[in-house]
Protein backbone atom coordinates (compact mmCIF):
# COMPACT_ATOMS: atom_id res chain seq x y z
CA UNK A 1 0.00 0.00 0.00
CA UNK A 2 1.14 3.49 -0.70
CA UNK A 3 0.52 6.27 1.98
CA UNK A 4 0.35 9.89 0.60
CA UNK A 5 0.91 13.09 3.04
CA UNK A 6 -2.43 15.19 3.00
CA UNK A 7 -2.01 18.53 1.54
CA UNK A 8 -4.64 19.51 3.30
CA UNK A 9 -3.85 20.96 7.15
CA UNK A 10 -4.40 19.19 10.28
CA UNK A 11 -7.08 20.25 13.00
CA UNK A 12 -5.83 21.39 16.23
CA UNK A 13 -6.53 19.56 19.70
CA UNK A 14 -9.38 22.52 19.85
CA UNK A 15 -10.74 22.12 16.61
CA UNK A 16 -10.84 18.40 16.61
CA UNK A 17 -12.90 18.37 20.12
CA UNK A 18 -14.80 20.72 19.50
CA UNK A 19 -16.38 19.40 15.91
CA UNK A 20 -16.48 16.15 17.54
CA UNK A 21 -18.62 17.66 20.29
CA UNK A 22 -20.75 19.40 17.94
CA UNK A 23 -21.64 16.44 16.13
CA UNK A 24 -22.24 13.86 18.68
CA UNK A 25 -24.71 16.54 19.59
CA UNK A 26 -26.57 17.10 16.15
CA UNK A 27 -26.55 13.34 15.78
CA UNK A 28 -28.33 12.70 19.00
CA UNK A 29 -30.82 15.68 18.59
CA UNK A 30 -31.89 15.71 14.79
CA UNK A 31 -30.54 12.09 13.80
CA UNK A 32 -28.04 11.85 11.24
CA UNK A 33 -29.16 13.24 7.82
CA UNK A 34 -30.77 16.00 9.59
CA UNK A 35 -27.24 16.33 11.40
CA UNK A 36 -25.29 16.68 8.26
CA UNK A 37 -27.65 18.64 6.13
CA UNK A 38 -27.58 21.44 9.55
CA UNK A 39 -23.55 20.52 9.92
CA UNK A 40 -22.63 21.59 6.66
CA UNK A 41 -25.65 24.09 5.20
CA UNK A 42 -25.34 27.48 5.47
CA UNK A 43 -26.80 29.32 8.36
CA UNK A 44 -27.82 32.96 7.84
CA UNK A 45 -28.83 33.30 11.07
CA UNK A 46 -25.44 32.06 12.85
CA UNK A 47 -23.57 34.15 9.97
CA UNK A 48 -22.23 30.69 8.07
CA UNK A 49 -21.41 26.85 8.11
CA UNK A 50 -22.20 25.55 11.29
CA UNK A 51 -19.42 22.94 11.59
CA UNK A 52 -16.71 25.74 10.45
CA UNK A 53 -18.17 27.67 12.86
CA UNK A 54 -17.71 25.19 16.19
CA UNK A 55 -14.72 24.39 14.88
CA UNK A 56 -13.44 28.10 14.69
CA UNK A 57 -13.88 28.50 18.79
CA UNK A 58 -15.30 28.21 21.48
CA UNK A 59 -18.14 30.73 21.11
CA UNK A 60 -18.17 29.81 17.55
CA UNK A 61 -19.43 26.28 19.22
CA UNK A 62 -21.35 27.70 21.97
CA UNK A 63 -23.69 29.30 19.61
CA UNK A 64 -24.22 26.38 16.97
CA UNK A 65 -25.04 24.43 20.36
CA UNK A 66 -27.77 27.14 21.10
CA UNK A 67 -28.77 27.01 17.44
CA UNK A 68 -29.35 23.32 18.16
CA UNK A 69 -31.50 23.82 20.90
CA UNK A 70 -33.67 26.16 19.42
CA UNK A 71 -34.22 23.83 16.45
CA UNK A 72 -35.15 20.80 18.78
CA UNK A 73 -37.27 22.99 20.96
CA UNK A 74 -39.43 24.15 17.98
Amino acid sequence: MRYHKSNLPRLSPGEARRQGQITQLALLLLGRERAIAFLNGENPGLGGRPLDLAMASEDGCAGVEAELGRLTLR
